[in-house]
């Protein structure tokens, strides 16, 4: 099939500079949700409409797979939709969809392209209880034979509760001539596409009406309340996917998945937690309150405490992270490793056994095995131009307050003592401390303030 997508409108009522499609919604613009739909329908042709905010729409979603279609000045849907026939193939079925309509299925799309590729008209209709601004579908003895819209209907029109989505299907040649005779001549003075349904039944075509299967695959954007509408709705629909599946939410009205996330068996996810990129769980993960993961994988049995956050970094099985840490991209955590509370990990990998748990920055390191590492230890890795690597060997112990001052290597089994500037390498199974001597001067008082 070729596909049209409409995406050229200014959506005024958003109040904003950005092109409407491009205005996210589970952290990506409308129109992306718009193509991954298209694209599971394997169509031979995409073909995008756009207009308002210039080239914005098409340097931001640029592919290979896509052909843009400038409409200048917009004239309506059906205008739309005539910028699009130069690239279209006539041998294949047209499904022409809308840039801020997000949520439609790709089988309920694949079922309304069936009767176009058969040759009739194919359109999306749904039932409301409140129709109001909604084209209404006109019937005669059952058949479809016109689609009135809402500025230009009369009372008697206005009462019918079926109505028009704007999502529909058609045979490329049809479509061509259908489109060729259109007219302004209405209240809005544009060329409505939804006016080739009279076209259609004047040509003794067959109108097939079909239905999604939820309301919601149906509904568009045109402002910030009925984007933030959807975004509930998205995101309750992926809280449904993942209790389904055995994930256990706290509250599956305060999840924000913006990405993929896969689980495992027995997860559990606690309140206002954010998955963004790819974000993969194993079996008996624990993910505490309000953290954020984006692009992270965690191992069985792993723990994430409250707060923390995770970005880019590998965890191992029943390692532990949190409360309030900070993982950073690079960073690689073993099996049963712990970071606690006011720890950041930077391109570090740190190893089996090992533990930061307090108040700690490890960048650009290389941690061992059953490696302590005390409270207020800094690798000091940058030098204001480079960056170096910190290497701590197994069961080493890094005492309160360290600074590892890098390029510096720990050696296997060495201690560091609280309070150490460490500039060279510390040898193996020894002790190394680098600290001032203590004075204690007798006699000394404190300062008082002078009498004025």
């Amino acid at each position: 099939m070729n596909i049209v997508i409409l995406a050229a409108g200014k959506g005024t009522r958003m109040h904003s500079d950005l092109p409407k499609v491009l205005h996210t919604l589970a952290g990506r613009p409308l129109l992306a949700h718009v193509l991954e739909q298209a694209r599971a329908l394997k169509p031979q042709r995409i073909v995008v409409i756009y207009g308002h905010g210039g080239d914005a729409v098409p340097r931001a979603l640029a592919s290979d797979d896509l052909v843009w279609a400038l409409q200048s000045p917009q004239r309506g849907t059906g205008h739309a939709v005539m910028q699009a026939l130069p690239h279209l193939i006539d041998s294949v079925p047209t499904l022409v969809l809308y840039g801020d309509v997000p949520l439609t299925a790709a089988q309920s799309l694949a079922t309304l392209v069936e009767p176009a590729s058969q040759g009739a008209l194919s359109i999306l209709t749904l039932d409301l209880d409140d129709p109001t601004g909604y084209g209404r579908i006109v019937r005669d003895c059952g058949r479809v034979v016109r689609i009135v819209e809402h500025k230009d209907a009369d009372g008697a029109t206005r009462a019918i509760r079926e109505v028009n989505t704007g999502i529909l299907a058609a045979p490329t040649p049809a479509l061509r001539r259908w489109l060729a005779g259109l007219s302004d001549n209405n209240a809005q003075g544009e060329y409505y596409l939804t006016d080739i349904v009279a076209a259609a039944v004047a040509d003794g075509v067959v109108v097939e009406a079909t239905q999604p299967a939820h309301d919601w695959e149906t509904l568009g954007v045109n402002s910030r309340a009925q984007l933030a509408q959807l975004e509930r709705i998205y995101q309750r629909t992926q809280a449904d996917r993942l209790m389904e599946a055995g994930v256990a939410l706290a509250d599956p009205a305060r999840l924000d998945i913006r990405g993929t996330l896969e689980c495992g068996r027995d997860v559990f996810i606690d309140v206002g937690c954010v998955f963004e990129g790819q974000v993969r769980l194993a079996a008996g993960v624990t993910v505490g309150p309000y953290c954020v993961l984006r692009n992270v994988s965690l191992g069985e049995r792993a723990q994430v405490l409250a707060f923390s956050h995770l970005d880019g970094a590998q965890v191992g099985a029943d390692a532990r992270v949190g409360p309030y840490a900070r993982l950073r991209p690079g960073t690689e955590l073993g099996e049963g490793s712990h970071v606690g509370n006011f720890v950041e990990m930077k391109a570090t990998r740190l190893g089996a056994g090992s533990k930061a748990n307090h108040l700690a920055y490890v960048g650009d390191a290389e941690v061992g095995e059953r490696v302590n590492i005390g409270a207020g230890t800094i690798t000091c890795n940058y030098d204001g131009v480079n960056k170096h690597r910190t290497i701590i060997e197994d069961d080493a112990f890094i005492g309160s307050d360290t600074q590892l001052v890098a390029p510096v290597r720990v050696g296997k089994g060495a201690t560091l003592g609280a309070g150490t500037t460490l500039t060279r390498d510390a040898p193996a199974d020894q002790l190394t401390v680098s600290r001032a001597r203590q004075t204690a001067i007798p006699g000394w008082k404190r300062p008082t303030r002078k009498k004025d």
